[in-house]
């Protein structure tokens, strides 16, 4: 018996198929390491999101794969996550200790966004990344009660504020400083200052992704996400309903506009399926998140249903993710997730860190 080769083994991974990268293994870069000992081969993967309970599944894969060759007796296979900063606006430098920040906006209100937001924010946290959420919605603050927090943040060092925290998950809205009834009757520029104090002046720590839930338009909170915060790529939320998709085009010609990456998009309340004869409805129309996504050349990341216990568990501060994890609805949140974090790592590495700040002194 021959021993096996690199080449071999490169050529049986080429021929696997990363579900979420939708790349196979080796045009996707993630191979890490490989291993021959005669006939027995380790092979180690480096993915670039958190994939949870998918490297389990995808090291069988590959294990089954390896093992059936010609030549190979067993295969070690390992897979690890690596998650590392990406790059932001070319004339904005990467925030101190938060390595991605991902927007998740739409046009317009009422198409689910936050619930979506604090989900996709717990389904990263789940797969085992360190996630914050900052609620930049400052007219309707939504996060503290979907979040199921109460209270207001404390100041440790008198200058920061540090974050809230629930269900493994660091928090900051206007909502924790403000009463639940108070209106916030700001101009714009208030406004504005007000987003830049809770992230800037937030002790956030270290975080893979700090998911900042925009509130719906592109206004002056939006123009200010993207002229002044350091964005990696920005997720957008609608509906199949026409009205719905010509306010989600807006938003997604705004971040290409000011060159934020689009990661893809989600179609909300795609479906709705009858409790009692699971009979399948298209309410809001059809297909038209998936429409929108090829006609831009973006991702759709995925649909999820109409469902009342959606609703019910977000107001009970208890969402989806954590109310039902093993669910079918959170594994439609895990899948869209582990999307979106895939797709923002096949984009460039940030590099800003490696070159010099210029000073200049007068003399």
């Amino acid at each position: 018996m021959t021993d096996v080769s690199r080449e071999q083994v490169e050529a049986l991974l080429g021929g696997i198929r990363d579900r979420y990268l939708e790349q196979d293994l080796v045009s996707a870069k993630v191979i890490g390491d490989i291993a021959l000992k005669g006939p027995d081969v380790t092979v180690s993967l480096v993915l670039g999101y958190p994939c949870g309970g998918y490297a389990a599944e995808l090291a069988a894969v590959v294990k089954q794969t390896l093992e059936a060759a010609d030549g190979i007796s067993h295969a070690d296979v390992q897979v690890e996550t690596r998650i590392i900063a990406h790059a932001v606006q070319k004339t904005l430098k990467r925030q101190e200790g938060i390595r991605n920040i991902i927007a998740v906006a739409s046009g317009k209100g009422g198409v689910g966004k936050s619930t979506t937001a604090v989900n996709l924010a717990l389904a990263l946290h789940a797969d085992g990344a360190r996630v914050g959420l900052l609620d930049a919605d400052i007219y309707g603050p939504s996060q503290p009660r979907m979040l199921g927090i109460s209270g207001q943040p404390v100041s440790n060092d008198g200058r920061s504020l540090e974050p809230m925290q629930n269900h493994g998950l660091k928090a900051m809205s206007i909502g924790f400083l403000i009463e639940e009834d108070t209106p916030m009757i700001w101009r714009g520029p208030m406004v504005t200052q007000a987003l830049e104090q809770l992230l800037n002046d937030t002790n956030w720590g270290e975080l893979d992704y700090l998911v900042v839930d925009l509130p719906p338009g592109t206004g002056d909170i939006q123009l200010t996400l993207s002229q002044k915060i350091p964005v990696s790529g920005a997720i957008i939320v609608t509906t199949p309903q026409d009205i719905a998709l010509l306010d989600a085009r807006k938003g997604l010609k705004m971040f290409e506009k000011v060159e934020v990456p689009i990661l893809g998009v989600v179609e909300n309340m795609s479906m709705h399926v009858c409790s009692h004869c699971q009979h399948v409805e298209y309410i809001f129309g059809e297909g038209g998140g998936r429409s929108m996504a090829e006609q831009y050349h973006v991702n759709y990341l995925g649909g999820l249903p109409l469902d009342r216990a959606i609703r019910e568990q977000v107001d009970s501060g208890n969402p989806t993710v954590v109310a039902d994890p093993d669910g079918r609805v959170a594994g439609l949140y895990h899948d869209i997730a582990r999307r979106a974090a895939a797709q923002l790592a096949l984009q460039g590495k940030d590099y800003s860190a490696r070159f010099p700040s210029i000073k200049i002194q007068s003399v």
